[in-house]
C-alpha cells in the first residue's frame, strides 16, 4: 500500500491520533463521517493488521447494504484492491489482508450475540437500542466506533456512552469536508432559511429540541404511596422490537410509571417465568390485542392478561388519553425516558406535522396506552389534535 493516496479529511485525523476504546463521530449531513471511518478501517486497521475481526453494523440489512457497504466495496474497486476471490457474497464478507471484514445488522441477532470481535464500527448508531449496543460491546475486544446524525435530542449514546472515560467524542460538518461539491454546499445552507431544526441538525450537527415531540413528562424518584395501581401494560416483541412491560398509577391529574422489562428474544416461557419472579399472578395486565395465542397461552399458565380494550383510531385515542394527565416517569425507567423524549408526530413532504405518530420508540408508549385506555377511557372523549 505503499505510495498509494487517499482523499481524507478531519475524521480520519481523529482515528489516527485518538487512542480511547470508544470513538463517537456526531455530525451534519455530508461532513464524510462514514467514508472515512471506512477509509480508516482499509488503509490504517487492515493494513497494520492481521488475523483481525472486524465488524460493521447497522439496525437493518437493507440500509447497510445500500450506504456502508456500497461505500466499502466502492473503496475496494477504486484502489484496485477488490478481489472477487476474497469476497463470500452469502455472508456479506471480505478478506482483506489475512483479516474478516464482517456485515452484520441487527435482524441477524445470532451474528449480533455470537463470536467475539476485535473492531466494532456501528453506522448511524442512534437507529440501535441500548441493549444492542450492550450486546455488541460485550462481544468487542479492541475499539469501537459510531457514528450518527443527532436527530434525537436525548439519547442513550449522550447519556451512557460519551460520558465514560474511555470515549472520545467528535463533531463535524458539511465544512470540515472539503470533497462536498459547491451545488450541495448551497443546499444544505438553503436549509438555513427553510427549515431551521434541518439546519440545527443537518447542516450544524447539534441535537436540537424536536417540535414534533408528542408528549412532555416529569422524572420522579419514588411513586406517591397514596397512588392507585392502573393496571399492567405489555407490548410483545422478539428479534429487533423487545417484549416489554410496565405499570401505571394515578394519583389526582397525575400518572406515575414504572418500567418493569425491555428485553428482546423472549419466548412465551420466558415471558412466564419474569412475570412469576415479579410476583404478577393477581395483577390485572392488558397487552396487545393483535397476539391474541400469546395472552392465551400466559392466561393458561396463571396469569391475569387481557387483550386491550382498543376503539376507533385507537392509538391517537390512546395519546388523547395519556395528554389529559400530567406525566411522571420513575427515573431509572431509563428505556421509558428515551422513549417519551423520542416519541413523534410524522411530518409530510412539504416539513407538516400530521396527526399520525411516527411508528418507533413506543415499545414502552404503547403498554403504557394499553394500560390507561382499557381502564379509563370514556364514551366520546375528545381527540388530540395538533397546535
Amino acid at each position: 500500500m505503499e505510495g498509494l493516496k487517499i482523499k481524507t479529511n478531519v475524521v480520519y485525523e481523529h482515528l489516527l491520533d485518538n487512542h480511547k476504546k470508544i470513538l463517537v463521530e456526531q455530525g451534519g449531513t455530508r461532513s464524510g463521517k462514514t467514508y472515512n471511518i471506512i477509509l480508516w478501517i482499509i488503509f490504517e486497521y487492515c493494513t497494520n493488521n492481521t488475523g483481525k475481526i472486524i465488524t460493521v453494523c447497522r439496525k437493518t440489512f437493507p440500509s447497510l447494504r445500500a450506504t456502508v457497504l456500497r461505500d466499502f466495496m466502492g473503496i475496494l474497486k477504486e484502489h484496485n484492491i477488490y478481489n472477487e476471490n476474497f469476497h463470500n457474497r452469502s455472508n456479506s464478507e471480505y478478506s482483506l489482508f489475512g483479516n474478516l471484514v464482517e456485515f452484520i445488522s441487527l435482524d441477524q441477532p445470532q451474528k449480533i450475540r455470537g463470536r467475539k470481535r476485535d473492531l466494532l464500527f456501528i453506522n448511524e448508531a442512534n437507529e440501535l437500542y441500548f441493549e444492542d449496543w450492550q450486546q455488541l460491546l460485550f462481544r468487542t475486544q479492541d475499539k469501537i466506533i459510531l457514528d450518527f446524525n443527532p436527530s434525537d435530542e436525548y439519547h442513550w449514546i449522550y447519556d451512557k456512552v460519551i460520558t465514560r472515560d474511555d470515549c472520545a467524542f467528535f463533531k463535524t460538518t458539511y465544512l470540515d469536508n472539503p470533497f462536498v461539491e459547491d451545488s450541495i454546499i448551497a443546499e444544505i445552507e438553503r436549509l438555513k432559511d427553510t427549515d431551521e431544526q434541518y439546519w440545527q441538525v443537518y447542516g450544524l450537527g447539534e441535537r436540537t429540541a424536536s417540535r414534533s415531540t408528542i408528549f412532555k413528562y416529569i422524572e420522579t424518584t419514588e411513586i406517591p404511596v397514596d397512588a392507585s395501581l392502573i393496571a399492567y401494560g405489555m407490548d410483545f416483541g422478539y428479534t429487533n422490537d423487545p417484549t416489554t412491560l410496565v405499570s401505571v398509577y394515578t394519583l389526582g391529574h397525575s400518572l406515575y410509571i414504572k418500567e418493569h422489562l425491555y428485553r428482546t428474544q423472549m419466548t412465551t416461557s420466558d415471558i412466564n417465568t419474569f412475570l412469576k419472579e415479579e410476583k404478577l399472578l393477581n395483577n390485572p395486565i392488558y397487552a396487545d390485542s393483535a397476539e391474541p395465542r400469546l395472552i392465551n397461552e400466559l392466561r393458561r399458565m396463571g396469569h391475569n392478561i387481557f387483550p386491550s380494550v382498543k376503539g376507533k383510531d385507537s392509538v391517537n385515542a390512546g395519546i388523547d388519553l395519556l395528554k389529559r394527565y400530567k406525566i411522571h416517569i420513575l427515573s431509572g425507567s431509563h428505556n421509558a425516558i428515551a422513549e417519551f423524549r423520542n416519541y413523534k408526530w410524522k411530518e409530510d413532504k412539504a416539513g407538516m406535522l400530521v396527526n399520525i405518530p411516527e411508528d418507533k420508540h413506543n415499545h414502552i408508549i404503547d403498554p403504557c396506552r394499553y394500560a390507561t385506555y382499557s381502564i379509563l377511557s370514556r364514551p366520546n372523549f375528545g381527540r388530540y389534535t395538533i397546535s
